[in-house]
């Protein structure tokens, strides 16, 4: 038996291939191809659009497959959600799908569009958010270049952001939030009803979550003398709590920590002058909680 995974395709693939290596799993795509290999036999992978994939695992093209819940909610798609992953294409954090006009529009919120062009990607969802504050206006799909598009063709836009770095380029101001969205992962209904893959998918997720807890963190080694312990302990941040274990010599102590990896540059040498030796540093793929 084997699961049909979706890949998304696009600005997700990289970073979706990067957390699956993390977690265990080697998927090779090729340029020529929409069916990567992966290193597990038990999964068959398929690249497909973000947008079109809720689609796709609803109707059981797909076992399962990897999206944003924008997507599933613009396609109305009656899919289980196995997993929230907190990661996006450079911030491995939620997204944002906001309303915005030129900042020098008179347009300052919602209701100030009743009548006018609002563009969009998320066409469906826009229109709900519309009819959520009794506003009636024209939206139309996009197909690219969304921010460049008001004045001229159109009045406003929903678009998606993570900074707001790109609309303050095009001197666009935001007026509400349509939105938040994370990737997920969802499978078909069937399929989740089905023990063999429902199993698979549990163990999917837990690889997954764990590589998305290690993000930012390393791990630390040292040794330490007993009579220095309380020294050394008091440099790592609190609330963390090392593991101690003996080591042959009854005076010397091993601590090992996980730590936030922008921290540790600035741990190291406070931990030397506490008396710590052989302090190793070493990268994170999994933290299973």
């Amino acid at each position: 038996m084997k699961l049909k995974l979706g890949i998304p395709k696009g600005s997700l693939e990289n970073a979706t291939v990067d957390l699956f290596r993390r977690a265990g799993f080697n998927i090779t795509t090729s340029s020529r191809s929409y069916f990567p290999s992966i290193d597990d036999p038990e999964i068959e992978c398929m690249l497909i659009r973000a947008q079109e994939m809720a689609r796709y695992v609803e109707d059981g093209v797909l076992d399962a497959g990897l999206t944003g819940r924008d997507w599933v909610e613009e396609n109305e798609a009656d899919v289980v959600t196995v997993a929230d992953l907190i990661y996006a294409k450079q911030s491995f954090g939620k997204v944002r799908w906001v309303l915005a006009a030129p900042e020098a529009s008179p347009f300052k919120k919602v209701t100030d569009l009743q009548g006018k062009i609002i563009a969009t990607e998320l066409v469906g969802a826009t229109k709900r958010y519309l009819a959520r504050h009794g506003v009636t206006a024209k939206v139309e799909f996009s197909w690219g270049a969304t921010e460049v598009k008001p004045p001229v063709l159109a009045d406003a836009i929903v678009e998606v952001t993570e900074t707001g770095s790109s609309l303050r380029a095009n001197k666009l101001a935001i007026l509400d939030v349509v939105m938040e969205s994370n990737t997920q992962l969802v499978a078909n209904k069937d399929s989740w009803n089905d023990e063999w893959k429902r199993r698979k998918l549990g163990d999917i997720k837990m690889l997954l979550e764990g590589a998305i807890n290690a993000l930012g963190k390393v791990g630390l080694m040292l040794n330490v003398r007993k009579a220095d312990l309380d020294r050394v302990l008091s440099v790592l941040p609190a609330l963390k709590n090392p593991t101690i274990s003996h080591l042959s010599d009854e005076e010397w102590l091993a601590v090992n920590t996980i730590l936030d990896e922008s921290t540790v540059r600035n741990i190291i040498p406070r931990l030397k002058e506490a008396g710590a030796q052989g302090i190793v540093e070493y990268p994170l793929n999994k933290i299973v909680m």
